[in-house]
């Protein structure tokens, strides 16, 4: 990477991954408050930023606005569990309106195959996972995201990977409300996963774009 895309490109992914850092390691401090929210909700709101300034495409701009709706639904989850899922849902169709703007023109049996078992069993997961029908809808948006990844041009084991850990990520949410209910273990998974899953969504989308943007001007 250029030395000026350092300075100006990669402060916005360090100032990203220290408020997702800072968030998971002082969730459970008395800090808590208004300054918790803002770190949680820093850790998607900086990878918006970055995708905006690394490319100036209508894709980056999807990108973008995918990022900065997940990072509001972190930040409202905190207050209002129905106004984040509501928030999720319009992230996850902003990001399929990027993937199906992006797809791939050729794919192998196995890989529609994921797709479509991403698209019609993350819902029927979510709903038997928490019992609740609202969620089992929700899964329709979720699977749909995760599906169009699998299925865009994008690296499959970066923006496609990303989209399934998202998904693990919400089952163990999910699976909190049900048969997981009190497990530590899966509490403290969910925000790592999720937030690697963003990461890797994020940079796999604008290595792509900016790969392809320096190929042209050659």
């Amino acid at each position: 990477m250029p030395k000026r895309a350092l300075v100006e490109h990669r402060p916005w992914l360090l100032l990203s991954l220290a408020c997702a850092l800072a968030y998971f390691f002082l969730r459970d401090d008395p800090v808590g408050g208004v300054w918790l929210i803002l770190l949680k909700g820093g850790g998607c709101a900086f990878l918006a930023i970055y995708a905006m300034l690394r490319h100036a495409s209508a894709d980056a701009k999807f990108l973008a606005l995918y990022l900065a709706l997940c990072a509001a639904a972190d930040m409202a989850l905190e207050l209002w569990f129905e106004v984040g899922g509501g928030l999720f849902f319009a992230a996850h169709l902003a990001a399929m309106s990027l993937f199906l703007r992006n797809k791939r023109i050729h794919l192998v049996p196995s890989q529609k195959l994921l797709a479509t078992g991403l698209l019609l069993l993350t819902p029927i997961i979510c709903w038997l996972l928490s019992g609740r029908i609202e969620i089992g809808l929700y899964g329709l948006a979720l699977g749909g995201m995760a599906a169009g990844a699998w299925a865009s041009r994008f690296p499959r084991y970066r923006v496609g990977l990303g989209a399934v850990m998202f998904v693990i990520s919400d089952f163990l949410i999910f699976a909190g409300m049900g048969p997981l209910e009190g497990n530590r273990l899966a509490e403290l998974l969910v925000w790592p996963i999720y937030y690697s899953a963003q990461f890797l969504i994020a940079t796999g989308v604008i290595r792509t774009l900016r790969g392809e943007l320096e190929a042209s001007t050659e």
